[in-house]
């Protein structure tokens, strides 16, 4: 009887063991904040919740803030996602996880005029037992974009054309060597044979 509780109990424990190893675990990542134009940019919006806290009614606002100007929304997921009027209809895609934990965004085919900074304000509704509590949390972007890959193309237009032409000097320096042991064998073989002797004979007086 004690060796089948034993064994009950190891299974048990196996069991809530799987159950929290397979459980997901958030971690809050920092989103990148350097693009490439014509690339898409995820914009990482991360607000962990305990396990209780799970069934929350969750709202999201994404901002553009411009330079000396006030917030503009772009993008809005209040059960369901959303784009709103803008620069940016068209281009944004909603990259939340199920559970809502992850409240990400990206940009498609990023241009120069999406350098900027970005908000993205997470509203929590908690109800319990005996209370609601509501939490808001903002996270900030500063988004710089880049034209690195027009300059990764240019820097490698003008490697390949170096490179040729470097291909092509050490051709001609090649054939020029050629062609002077070839003139210099032809001297040698158009000198008569009883001369060749003397070729390596030094002149004295």
């Amino acid at each position: 009887m004690r060796t089948r509780i034993r064994v009950i109990l190891h299974s048990l424990l196996l069991l809530v063991l799987v159950v929290q190893v397979s459980r997901p675990v958030c971690v809050d990542v920092p989103s990148e904040t350097e693009a490439v134009v014509g690339n898409p940019m995820k914009l990482t919006c991360i607000s962990c919740m305990k396990r209780e806290e799970v069934s929350a009614e969750t709202r999201v606002d994404w901002y553009y803030i411009p330079p000396d100007e006030g917030p503009i929304p772009i993008y809005l997921f209040d059960g369901h996602p959303r784009e709103l009027e803008g620069p940016w209809q068209g281009r944004l895609v909603w990259n939340g996880s199920k559970d809502l934990q992850e409240l990400s965004i990206s940009i498609l085919n990023v241009t120069m005029n999406d350098t900027g900074t970005y908000n993205c304000v997470v509203f929590r509704q908690f109800e319990f037992d005996s209370y609601s509590h509501s939490v808001t949390k903002t996270l900030v972007i500063n988004l710089v974009v880049r034209e690195e890959e027009i300059m990764m193309y240019v820097l490698l237009v003008f490697l390949t054309c170096w490179l040729l032409v470097e291909m092509v000097y050490c051709y001609r320096k090649i054939s020029k060597s050629d062609e002077q042991a070839q003139d210099t064998a032809t001297n040698y073989l158009a000198i008569p044979s009883e001369n060749k002797d003397n070729l390596g004979v030094p002149v004295t007086e």
